[in-house]
This record gives structure tokens, sequence and C-alpha cells, in this order.
């Protein structure tokens, strides 16, 4: 079984809503601002309260700004408070994630490098609590595979700080490149930059999985629209599929004049941007030269997005694909105690029979940092303790 977080952006998505619909569906508030406590220097409370639109009852949250606020932030400075703020690394570099993708858009809008790009809206207190909340949220839940129905992006025009932009507005449409939308929409902004970036860099965004809902949770927006409820539904489930649905491809690409540290950063990206898998093999090519493979191994609907951080982030010129087949064992994390802490095991079967179980790596050295003992001390105590049970 796979922990599946599937979004409906019914009436849209903006990253309060994400928050206060993950919260709707029983994310604690404590782990919540726990995490988010290295911003807290920043000035801001969350203002969460209940709510209901056209009969669904929910949650709504506003992130309410204390004090005075800079006018705009530049990336690197966004860049500098997440690195500062303590955030797990995962969650950090998820963040790291969504703000580089709004930045690459904003800066192709308006014809600018990159590091001149000034965040007006994005760059404000709430938006920066909103996107680090989303990584939150899903570290928070371990990282389950988050899907999301293709939304409905609004219509209209919406005023901003550059002016009366048409909806949807031109960065929030560059943010989404590469990503499954629907025409039409509430007469308005559905879809905002956060909600955007947050589709684009944490979410499959296309066909949803079939799945067993567990827990499920609506983040109640401040607009109302008049035909639909404004609200966003997330629904926590598991899906007992065998193999997933659709065709899986690899995507490799060669590479002989990159240094080692970017292969190994690009396998991280690759990884953060939904690949399945990725790895790198040492090679020999023309003219004797030494080099490596970097391959990715990516389902249809991440496809796009891992290709371009290859391009990205390593030397090369062009990915190529093959497709490919592959049959899946049941997976199942089963969460055990030992005299370290907790620990999830990862467990596989196949027609109901165990074939085999292996510690969570990040939990067993989470736990041997804080206790400072060997990891392999901890990975032979989760093992021990998981055949006790």
């Amino acid at each position: 079984m796979e922990k599946i977080l599937y979004l409906e952006p019914i009436g849209g998505i903006a990253g309060d809503m994400f928050l206060a619909a993950s919260l709707d569906m029983g994310v604690p508030r404590a782990e919540l601002d726990r995490m988010l406590a290295g911003f807290s220097h920043l000035g801001f409370e969350l203002k969460i309260c209940r709510a209901e639109d056209s009969g669904i009852s929910g949650t709504h949250l506003d992130v309410e700004v204390k004090g005075h606020q800079p006018h705009a932030r530049g990336l690197t400075e966004i860049r500098e408070l997440i690195q500062a703020s303590g955030m797990p690394a995962r969650a950090r570099d998820a963040a790291l994630a969504v703000f580089d993708r709004i930045g690459r858009a904003e800066a192709k809008v308006h014809g600018m490098a990159l590091e001149k790009i000034h965040f007006h809206e994005v760059g404000a207190i709430d938006s920066i609590v909103d996107i680090c909340g989303a990584a939150a949220v899903l570290e928070i839940l371990g990282w389950p595979r988050v899907v999301s129905q293709p939304p409905e992006l609004g219509q209209g025009m919406v005023k901003m700080a550059h002016g009366r932009m048409p909806v949807p507005p031109p960065a929030v449409l560059e943010i989404l490149s590469g990503v499954e939308i629907r025409p039409g929409g509430p007469p308005g902004e559905a879809v905002t930059p956060t909600g955007a970036a947050i589709l684009a860099t944490l979410c499959q965004v296309g066909t949803p999985p079939r799945l067993v809902p567990r827990r499920i949770g609506y983040g109640v927006g401040t607009c109302r629209w008049p035909d639909r409820p404004n609200v966003l539904r997330i629904t926590e489930g598991e899906t007992t599929e065998a193999a997933r649905d659709g065709r899986l491809w690899v995507a490799e690409v060669n590479l002989d004049d990159c240094p080692g540290q970017l292969v190994a950063r690009a396998i991280e990206v690759a990884l953060e941007a939904g690949a399945l898998d990725a790895w790198a093999a040492p090679v020999t090519m023309k003219k004797g030269r030494p080099g490596v493979v970097l391959s990715a191994l990516v389902d249809e609907a991440r496809r796009s997005a891992v290709s371009a951080v290859l391009l990205q982030e390593t030397t090369t010129l062009g990915v190529r694909f093959h497709p490919v087949e592959r049959e899946e064992l049941d997976r199942e994390l089963v969460e055990v105690e030992t005299e370290h802490g907790k620990v999830r095991v990862k467990v596989g079967r196949r027609n109901g029979r165990e074939l085999g179980a292996h510690p969570e790596y990040e939990d067993c050295l989470a736990r041997a940092r804080e206790r400072n003992v060997p990891v392999k001390e901890v990975m032979a105590a989760a093992l021990t303790a998981y055949r006790r049970r």
C-alpha cells in the first residue's frame, strides 16, 4: 500500500487553503507551529477558525502579519530566510524549489535576470509561511505521493501590484507550464501564485489513482463564487494497486564534462521533481573519456518536470526517454518503538505474503544523530522490534 494525498481544487487553490485543508484533515496544529518556529522572528500569527461555504464546513486560515514588513523581497533574501529556518532538509529543499519555480516564472514574464526579481505578493511573509507551511505539512505526513485534479484557473481580470491583469495572470500560467489545467472556472482568480507553485512543484497533476479514503479535510477560501463553493478538498488515503497506472519512463543523460557534485545535486532535484528513483552509473564514452549516465525513473505526469531539472542542473544538451514496465510489491510503513526512538519500517508483500522489511534510512539517521550511536545499530534495533511485534 502507498499513502496518497489527493487534492481537489473545487473552488481553486491557494497556499492558505492548502494549510487550512491539511489542518481540517487532522494535521496537528502544534506540529505545524513547531515546523514554522524558525520564521517567528518575522512577525506573524496563524489565525484559524471554522468556516462554511455552500453548506460545506471546513477550516479557514489567515496569516496575520505583525509590525512593519518590507514592500518586496528578492529571491536571494527568501532563500536565506528558508536556509536559516531550521526546517528539516527535505522540507527546506521543497520550499526552496517552490520559490525557485516562482522566480523563474517571474523572470521570464518580466524579462529580467532571476537574481534581480523582487516578489511583491509572493515575497510577503504570508506567502512565505504558506509555501514553507505546505512543505512542513508533507514532512509531518511522511511525504506521501501528492496527486491533484487539474485545476480551473478562473476568468476575468484581477488587480495586482503591477496593475490589472487577466486571469490567469501571466506569472501563474508560466508557473503552471507543463502542468495539465482546465479552462474556465469562477469569475476571479481561482488559483493564486502560491497555489500554482505548490501544484507544479509538489504535486502530480492528472488522473487520480484508485484509493481508499482515510481522512478528509476542507480548506475554505476568502472569496465567494456564485456557481460553486470556494473550497479545496484534501483526501488522505491508501492505494492497494500492485502497479501504478500509466507508462513509466527512464530518462537518461550522458555526461562527460559534469562535476560529481552537480551529478549528486541533479539526483536530488530529480527526486524532488517527482522522479520515482534516480541514479548514476560510470561509463567509458567516445575517445576513452570517463563519464556517467544519469538516469531517472518517472511516470507520465512528472516526465516534463524531471526533464526540465535534468537540463537545468547538468551540462547536458538533451534528455532521452525509453518506456519501461515494472511489477511492484504492495508496500506498508509500520512504525516500531526502539530503545533509540520511533522508526518506520517499510514492508513489502505480494498476495499478502511478506517478502521483505527494511527500516527507513532517514528515520534511522535521525535517531542515530539524536542518540549519538551508529546508524547500523538503529537499523538492527528497528528490525528486531519489527520481528517481535
